[in-house]
């Protein structure tokens, strides 16, 4: 039986410029590759390009693989196999965002600068719909609009563990098969989605996003703690 760790192995191969090494390891994660281009169906592409768009993914993991990082190949080459496939179905119109929301990602951006020059600090989303003239849940699917996937094995600034720390490095390829964090972020409340925007996409220590959010760092510390309980029930 393939053992995950075998990628190690294999990658180090690779890296060297072993061919059949490459062919082995593109076969034994094909699993992961399939299963993330069978999230995308239905949009107007065919399943075997989507596989075959998720193989590039694959192969720039494989090629561009960190060892220095201490992370699972699989957590690696997600974002990788999944940004093959989102360029592809952006760039053939296949994924669609509204002009409106578009209209509110670059207004935000506009609003934003200028609130950052006077007051010197992020506004908060309350403060951005206050200024846009817009309610707040357009402005968080805006702000998702204009922010890249969430890493699951960014480091934190302060110091404080990671999502694949949080959740469990073992459990990603599960996690992946079943419903992507992104998805379950956006399924989340408000004020819940709003400190992970600030935690885990714009990387703030606890101590700023208590400061944006009006409450304090315990507060932040126990609603992040709850928050990251609720998605390990959802993704385990």
């Amino acid at each position: 039986m393939y053992d995950a760790n075998d990628n190690i192995a294999l990658l180090e191969r690779v890296q060297s410029g072993d061919d059949q090494a490459l062919d082995e390891l593109l076969r034994a994660n094909m699993g992961l590759v399939k299963s993330l281009a069978l999230r995308f169906t239905g949009r107007g592409a065919d399943y075997e390009d989507l596989v075959q768009l998720g193989t590039i993914g694959m192969l720039k993991a494989a090629r561009n693989f960190d060892f220095s990082q201490n992370t699972r190949f699989s957590t690696y080459a997600v974002p990788l196999i999944l940004g093959e496939i989102k360029r592809f179905l952006r760039d053939d119109g296949l994924i669609k965002v509204s002009r409106s929301l578009k209209r509110t990602a670059t207004q935000i951006a506009v609003k934003k600068n200028m609130f950052l020059q006077e007051h010197k600090r992020e506004p908060t989303v309350s403060e951005l719909a206050s200024l846009c003239g817009v309610p707040e849940e357009e402005i968080v699917s805006a702000l998702e609009v204009s922010t890249g996937v969430v890493s699951l094995s960014e480091p934190r600034q302060d110091g404080t563990l990671c999502l694949e720390d949080i959740l469990g490095a073992d459990n990603i390829a599960a996690l992946v098969e079943n419903v992507s964090l992104r998805q379950a972020v956006s399924r989340l409340p408000k004020d819940e989605k709003e400190l992970i925007y600030y935690r885990y996409y714009k990387n703030y220590p606890q101590t700023q996003v208590a400061e944006l959010l009006g409450v304090t760092q315990v507060k932040v510390s126990r609603t992040e703690k709850k928050i990251m309980e609720k998605l390990r029930r959802e993704l385990g």
